[in-house]
């Protein structure tokens, strides 16, 4: 079992990727990772990222930072639970450059749907606070799955009609949210 993972130790992490990775490319962090960067969570289990394009050597500097870090890395991002959203690259948020390496929030828009359609406790309180942060819209939220939704077929484990009610569902709840703060 590895350590939980902080703030301070994404950042060694971005420093060490940038250092060890013999080619560019960009690492996109996803869930709890990003969670720890904006400051809605203090710890995570594991660091979550995608890869776009690969930069060359990164297997072999995660798997050594790994152990160094006493982290764990997981090739993980929206994509695996849903269709790619159009527009996700443009909506990813730039953390900062290390050596030839970019690092970027993945799409919120797709990591808040990607947590509402699995639908657990910790996943929805994330996407909340993601919503409270600014960082995806209602409206973008609503269109990114209305763009997806004749592609979700593909994912024979997600039914359409459940996840559109959990979007209707959230939805709801923000915007009750947002008339009793008034």
């Amino acid at each position: 079992m590895r350590s939980n993972v902080d703030p301070q130790k994404i950042e060694q992490l971005m420093k060490a990727l940038g250092r060890e990775a013999r080619g560019s490319g960009c690492i996109y962090f996803t869930g709890g990772a990003s969670a720890l960067l904006i400051g809605w969570r203090s710890s995570t289990v594991d660091i979550d990222i995608r890869l776009d394009p690969e930069p060359l050597g990164i297997f072999q500097a995660i798997a050594k930072l790994k152990q160094e870090l006493d982290i764990n890395i997981e090739l993980a991002s929206p994509q695996d639970f849903l269709p790619p959203l159009p527009g996700w690259r443009d909506r990813s948020i730039f953390i900062g450059r290390y050596g030839e390496i970019s690092f970027y929030h993945y799409d919120f828009t797709a990591q808040a749907l990607a947590k509402i359609s699995r639908g657990y406790n910790r996943d929805i309180d994330d996407v909340q606070a993601m919503y409270e942060q600014k960082l995806f819209s209602l409206e973008k939220l609503r269109e990114c799955f209305e763009a997806i939704s004749s592609e979700l077929i593909r994912f024979p484990s997600l039914n359409p009609e459940i996840l559109r009610n959990r979007i209707e569902k959230f939805i709801e709840h923000c915007k009750s949210m947002s008339e009793r703060e008034k």
